[in-house]
């Protein structure tokens, strides 16, 4: 398999990066994951446009930003992944300094930038049957907004649901349902469907907002708005939203029943409208 990093496409194997790299040594960068259907990169300008201003929050400037969408497509065509459901990757780091100083470095470096391609492997009973969740306190930092690789409250996080035989880890602050681990979040709430609103509490992820755009056009009754923990037992249906598995249903939350235990109408109707959404691109 080839990779890009730092202006070359080589082997998977003989991509390296240095010791002294900031993204290795503290966690100083970025990533951005999209989702390639049959060769068609999904809300690519959308994705793009988040990395862009995770970039200005990091104060990074990456010469071949704009270069970054047909790198992505030579990869799928290197990689035979034209005709495969398949995930691209796109990590940047402030680059390489030494010596280790926790402030960016005094003269600047340049930034490393590594993109790779890789088949998509979905299990496609989570999407189809749903899957289930537990709820953990929100112990990460207070700029969730930002993609930053700084993933080590996530990963705890979600180890926990995979050892409990959950699928994701669904985050609660102050009270208050955030997103899971690696997903936005909706439910559904006396005939209303909540989803946390955008700000440092989550990551605003793309399915995440075209839902809203299907949901409203469906004429669903939607708020984005805070869902306090404790009303969760009593929503009809809840489903998880990321770009891997698209919209996917949950049927239990921390070992009991949600609903009828079955992915519910509205989550139907939206995986319908979605998939109609995401072939009418790929045609044009």
């Amino acid at each position: 398999m080839l990779v890009y990093l730092n202006g070359k496409f080589l082997p998977r194997e003989q991509a390296v990066i240095s010791v002294d790299d900031r993204g290795f040594l503290f966690g100083d960068s970025l990533y951005e994951v999209m989702r390639s259907y049959q060769g068609f990169l999904f809300e690519k300008e959308a994705h793009l446009r988040r990395l862009q201003n995770g970039l200005q929050a990091l104060r990074l400037r990456v010469a071949e930003f704009d270069q970054l969408g047909e790198i992505a497509q030579s990869l799928l065509r290197e990689n035979d992944l034209m005709h495969e459901d398949a995930a691209v990757y796109f990590q940047i780091t402030r680059g390489a300094a030494f010596p280790r100083k926790h402030a960016f470095p005094a003269q600047e470096v340049a930034p490393t930038v590594y993109v790779a391609a890789n088949k998509l492997a979905l299990n496609p009973a989570y999407v189809e049957h749903g899957v289930a969740i537990i709820t953990l306190p929100d112990q990460r930092w207070d700029r969730c907004d930002l993609k930053t690789t700084n993933l080590l409250a996530n990963v705890l996080a979600n180890q926990q649901a995979q050892e409990a035989g959950a699928y994701e880890a669904l985050f609660i602050r102050n009270g208050v349902v955030t997103e899971g681990s690696h997903s936005n979040f909706f439910a559904l709430w006396n005939s209303t469907l909540f989803t946390h609103p955008t700000g440092s509490a989550i990551l605003p992820g793309m399915t995440r907002q075209v839902v809203l755009e299907l949901g409203k056009q469906l004429g669903f009754d939607i708020e984005e708005a805070p869902l306090a923990a404790e009303r969760l037992q009593l929503t009809q249906e809840m489903f998880l939203t990321l770009t891997s598995g698209e919209i996917m249903p949950v049927i239990k939350m921390d070992g009991k029943l949600i609903g009828a235990g079955k992915p519910g109408e509205m989550t139907r109707k939206l995986q319908r409208a979605f998939h109609e959404y995401v072939e009418a691109l790929r045609r044009l």
